[in-house]
């Protein structure tokens, strides 16, 4: 009993304990990057097979009545891309970076109006969008301004 107490005391230290935690956070980045490239791989198969469908299935003249959702699963692999990035930044450095979060936000707003269909969503949606691109574009502007300013 006195050696589990002992054990407890000290992985429970601050310093022993912030190991521990900095060790589960690398596992579990690990285990998200294996994920996402699964996820970036199967989304890449799923838009091979669709272009492949559209291509070569009657009608054969309707592949731009679909342009948009090749667009949109385009930008899904984009996305998860930067999130893969996101990720591996923070295995590299232990720190995770605004910048590359701020884009993926962007990529994702900018994939959303991509295929928005304007004719079923309400004005107050659009003009929702619009607001999160600006503010997402402002904070990008900041965080470029002050990385430009932090490196000589």
């Amino acid at each position: 009993m006195k050696r589990l107490l002992k054990l407890i005391s000290i992985i429970t230290k601050d310093q022993n304990f912030m190991y521990i935690i900095e060790n589960i956070e690398v596992i579990v980045s690990k285990v998200l990057s294996i994920l996402m490239v699964i996820v970036i791989l199967v989304a890449i198969a799923d838009l091979g097979v669709f272009i492949f469908k559209e291509l070569f299935t009657v009608p054969y003249g309707t592949f731009n009545t679909t342009l948009f959702k090749i667009f949109g699963l385009f930008l899904n692999i984009l996305i998860a891309l930067e999130i893969l990035e996101n990720i591996t930044a923070y295995l590299r450095k232990h720190v995770f970076q605004v910048e590359l979060v701020i884009v993926t936000s962007l990529i994702a707003v900018a994939r959303k109006i991509i295929i928005l269909d304007l004719e079923k969503v309400p004005g107050i949606d659009i003009i929702g969008l619009g607001i999160a691109i600006l503010a997402l574009s402002i904070s990008y502007l900041i965080i470029r301004l002050s990385n430009s300013k932090d490196t000589p």
